[in-house]
């Protein structure tokens, strides 16, 4: 059973059915093959999503729709300019910055990819920046999205290995700022021997200034944060207090966001959250039926066999979640892959909290690397340029942030330190 499932979904991949469908005509022929009851299915991809924290995930993409369409992102562009946008460099350090804010509301790439790259991929272009790189910019700048907690990644990886995603949150702080600052770095090296940005600071605001327009949009992630950390609500409830303070902020304050608009924001966000909920049912029946196949603990003991540490063990997961990243996409690989997964981690010592974080910045890589990497369509929609002229200037920033998780895999202090310290007992 489980050779048919995996060989009729690589074929599927192979012949470019989508994901979520491949994954579940995989499942479906693979309960054909060992004659069980097809109610199976419907009984399994119907538990998948009857989990409360994923009720989370429509709000969290509503919120980031809602804060593009009610000017909430421009102001935090504005903000961040102001901090890092005077030296040679600083659109690009602006570019990064504004994605780590913005993140800890979203928690989309994608979204973040659209709502920031509109406002500065054209602002990059104007400043002499190739399209090229202003699109591989973005694109790898809102991979913060799912990082800087709070994260749907990470509430699908709580969710499927069994882990508090309120830890998984305060984890993802101390890797979701070491690559922001990796980044930062690299982009103010990069354009000091290019020559690029001698003029970024034209047009910026003072810091005062600045804050003083962008303090409602800077007081989002200190309500949503705060209110989780501070035990007034749950991550899920955080993410409809995000939605509710967004639409007041778009409607009320700043007045960007009219009622005609509204239609436009809750169709595409709907449209969004069927996609990624559709892939969790489909990824939630094969990974039951894998399972039941008894492939997770063949897994495991292969593993222990073949991998005799765990430095080994963090390293050739590593290398596997990567290629799997460059593939399928991040949401149905955690579904699958951390029920698995998350067991061996643990048998050889390695924290679960840690674990996720290192599955979901890996994974995440996958968003921005060809051949599926959904951020890069996203920021070469926005950039209207082909996914073919981006790869050059990709390819530095994958390097950083590749070194970034070889640093998150091997110092697990960076992940459990803070987290240690709020959840000490």
């Amino acid at each position: 059973m489980t050779t048919t499932m995996l060989f009729t979904m690589v074929l599927c991949f192979a012949l470019t059915v989508s994901v979520a469908v491949s994954i579940g005509l995989a499942s479906i022929l693979g309960i054909q093959v060992s004659n069980a009851n097809m109610l199976i299915s419907v009984k399994e991809m119907f538990a998948s999503i009857n989990k409360f924290p994923l009720a989370a995930i429509p709000f969290f993409i509503l919120a980031g729709n809602l804060m593009e369409t009610g000017g909430i992102s421009r102001r935090l562009v504005e903000f961040a300019k102001s901090i890092v946008g005077g030296v040679q460099g600083g659109l690009p350090m602006t570019c990064v910055l504004t994605c780590m804010i913005f993140a800890a509301v979203s928690g989309s790439s994608v979204a973040t990819t659209f709502a920031i790259g509109a406002i500065l991929i054209p602002a990059l272009i104007k400043h002499g920046y190739p399209t090229s790189y202003a699109a591989a910019l973005q694109a790898t700048s809102a991979e913060l999205g799912v990082i800087i907690p709070p994260s749907i990644p990470m509430i699908l990886y709580g969710v499927s290995a069994e882990v508090s995603i309120g830890e998984l949150f305060i984890a993802g702080f101390g890797p979701g700022i070491l690559i922001s600052l990796a980044l930062m770095a690299f982009v103010w090296v990069y354009c000091k021997i290019k020559g690029w940005g001698k003029n970024d600071g034209d047009g910026r605001l003072s810091f005062g200034k600045a804050t003083l327009q962008a303090g409602w949009a800077l007081l989002m992630p200190v309500i949503i944060l705060g209110g989780i950390y501070g035990g007034v609500f749950t991550p899920t409830e955080a993410s409809a207090v995000a939605v509710f303070y967004a639409l007041i902020v778009g409607v009320v304050i700043y007045r960007e966001i009219k009622v005609k608009d509204l239609y436009a924001i809750l169709r595409k966000s709907a449209l969004s959250s069927a996609v990624i909920m559709f892939i969790i049912a489909n990824a939630g029946l094969f990974a039951f039926l894998i399972t039941r196949a008894g492939v997770p603990d063949a897994i495991g003991r292969w593993l222990e066999a073949v991998l005799q540490s765990p430095a080994m063990f963090l390293l050739g997961v590593n290398a596997a979640l990567f290629v799997i990243g460059m593939f399928i996409e991040t949401s149905a690989a955690i579904i699958v892959l951390a029920p698995i997964l998350a067991p061996v981690a643990m048998h050889f010592g390695v924290d679960p909290v840690h674990f996720g974080l290192i599955m979901v910045v890996n994974l995440a890589l996958g968003m921005i690397t060809p051949p599926f990497g959904v951020n890069l369509f996203a920021a070469c929609t926005v950039a209207k340029i082909s996914l073919d002229r981006i790869v050059g200037h990709l390819l530095p920033f994958v390097g950083v942030i590749l070194v970034c998780l070889l640093i998150i895999t091997y110092v697990p202090s960076l992940s459990l330190g803070l987290r240690d310290l709020v959840y000490a007992k």
